[in-house]
C-alpha cells in the first residue's frame, strides 16, 4: 500500500511530547519519500483537507468524517487502545493502532515498583528532616528477587513489562485469554494461565500489574473479593484502563491494608475528580495517564508506522 497524501492532525494541549512537530514531519517524509505530508494545526483545517487525503495520522477520527474522505485508505493513531476509534471501518479502510508503547510503560512500572520496594518516599522525608534513619528505612526495604509477579493482560505491553522485570530474579505469571505459549525468556517457575485461574493466582501474588484494555469485556473484572484474596504485602499497578474495578473497592483495599500500595496511571474518570478519595491515600502513587509519555513518543510512532507501510503489513 502506497500513499500520495498523508494528513496529520496530532496536537495535545497538555503534553508537549504528543504534538507532531517539524522533526516528525521530516522523519516521515524521509521514510516515505513518495508521500506528501500535510500537518494540520486544528480540526477545521483537518476536515477541510480530508477530501485530498488517502491516509491520516490522528488521535481520534469520528465516523461521520468518512463522508468527507472518499479516497481514505488508512487511519493511523498512536493510541494503543482500540476504544479511541470504536466504530467498525468499511472493508476498503485500514485502521492502525500504536504498538510501540511497551518499553515506555515498562519503565514507568519498574520505577513505581522500586518506589515502593526501596522506600524512596521515606528516604526523602528523612532527608528533608536531616535524619540519618538507617534502621527505620532498612526495615521497609524489599526486593524483586524471588518475588511473584502477576501480569493481568499479557498482551504486547504486558509481555514487555514482564521481559524487563525478569532479570531481577522474580517469577512471572501472565494471564491472558488465548495463546498460552510462554515467551522465550520464561523459565521453569514462570507460567501463562487463563482468567479462569485468577483466584488461585491472586493468593500467590506479590505484585499485580494490570495492563488490560478497556471495553465491556473488562468492566469491573477485579471485584472487591479479589482484593481480599491478595496478600496484604501485595502492590497493585494499573497501566491499562480504569474500568477494571470499582474505585471504591480499591480505595477500601488500600485504606484497610488489604494491599500494601498501588501505582495508578489510569482511572475510571479522567481527569481524576478532586473529590476522589484516591488523592489522599498515602500508599497510592498517582500519575495522570502518562505512563507511556516520553520525548521520543511520536518519533517511535512514525518509525513504527513507516515500517508497517514499507513491509506491506497494512495491505
Amino acid at each position: 500500500m502506497t500513499f500520495k497524501t498523508i494528513l496529520v492532525y496530532l496536537t495535545h494541549p497538555h503534553v508537549d511530547a504528543w504534538n507532531f512537530k517539524d522533526e516528525h514531519k521530516n522523519l516521515l517524509q524521509l521514510r516515505l519519500p513518495g508521500a506528501t505530508v500535510h500537518v494540520c494545526a486544528n480540526s477545521r483545517e483537518f476536515k477541510d483537507e480530508l477530501p485530498e487525503a488517502d491516509a491520516v495520522m490522528v488521535w481520534y477520527f469520528k465516523e461521520d468524517w468518512l463522508i468527507k474522505a472518499p479516497g481514505l485508505k488508512l487511519i493511523a493513531t498512536p493510541a494503543a487502545g482500540n476504544d479511541w476509534i470504536p466504530w467498525k471501518p468499511p472493508e476498503t479502510l485500514r485502521i492502525s493502532f500504536g504498538g510501540f508503547h511497551g518499553p515506555m510503560i515498562a519503565e514507568s512500572v519498574v520505577g513505581a515498583i522500586f518506589h515502593f520496594l526501596k522506600a524512596f518516599p521515606l528516604s526523602k522525608t528523612m532527608q528533608e528532616k536531616k535524619k540519618w534513619a538507617r534502621i527505620k528505612i532498612t526495615e521497609q526495604l524489599k526486593s524483586l528477587y524471588k518475588a511473584r509477579v502477576t501480569v493481568f493482560g499479557f498482551g504486547r505491553i504486558g509481555n514487555t513489562i514482564a521481559r524487563l522485570l525478569k532479570p531481577f530474579g522474580c517469577s512471572i505469571t501472565g494471564i491472558k485469554r488465548r495463546d498460552l505459549t510462554p515467551p522465550d525468556y520464561f523459565d521453569g517457575q514462570d507460567k501463562i494461565v487463563t482468567p479462569g485461574q485468577l483466584e488461585n493466582v491472586l493468593k500467590e501474588t506479590d505484585h499485580l500489574i494490570c495492563a488490560l484494555p478497556g471495553g465491556t469485556g473488562t468492566d469491573e473484572i477485579l471485584k472487591a473479593a479479589d482484593f481480599k484474596m491478595l496478600p496484604s504485602t501485595c502492590f497493585l499497578y494499573n497501566v491499562g484502563r480504569g474500568n477494571i474495578y470499582k474505585e471504591s473497592d480499591l480505595v477500601e483495599a488500600l485504606q484497610t491494608g488489604e494491599i500494601a500500595g498501588a501505582y495508578l496511571d489510569v482511572f475510571g474518570e479522567e481527569p481524576l475528580p478532586e473529590n476522589s478519595a484516591l488523592w489522599g491515600i498515602k500508599n497510592a502513587l498517582l500519575q495522570p495517564h502518562i505512563s507511556a509519555a516520553s520525548p521520543q513518543y511520536l518519533e517511535l510512532f512514525v518509525e513504527e508506522l513507516a515500517g508497517k507501510i514499507e513491509s506491506g503489513e497494512l495491505n
